[in-house]
């Protein structure tokens, strides 16, 4: 695991951001993470601070105790105690918290605007790329 110590987040985030707001209505949301073939989305508020991240996940949550099409809003299901990462934090040290907290998804952020995500995701295509070894 050597190898991983000198990588940092800028390396493996996305930087293609999905974002809604706190009242984007869930099924326009969905519509979000479908359309774009992405497990999350960031909540950010009018001046483009996260807020929030809405998962796959949190759309089961959705499912079990919403009417669908109710015009329920983001904001009831999203998740705001947030673990972000920086673009110069080593990916070891990232993998060791997103396994500390049992989360998939680690918004990358400048300051409080996002800039990025990192998922596990990226993590399993760091791995497996051929390339890694030689970069």
């Amino acid at each position: 695991m050597d190898e991983i110590d000198d990588v940092f987040v800028a390396r493996l985030m996305t930087s293609d951001l999905h974002t809604v707001t706190p009242d984007t209505l869930v099924e326009d949301a969905a519509g979000v993470l479908l359309d774009n073939d992405v497990s999350s989305a960031l909540v950010v508020d009018e001046d483009g601070a996260l807020v929030g991240i809405l998962t796959t996940t949190d759309f089961v949550d959705i499912v079990a105790k919403s009417q669908p099409k109710a015009e329920t809003t983001v904001e009831r299901y999203m998740s705001t105690d947030l673990i972000t990462a920086g673009a110069q934090d080593r990916v070891a040290d990232v993998a060791s918290v997103m396994i500390e907290h049992g989360i998939h998804h680690v918004p990358v952020v400048d300051g409080d605007e996002p800039i990025g995500i990192i998922t596990t995701s990226d993590f399993a295509a760091y791995v497996s790329s051929p390339e890694r070894l030689s970069a």
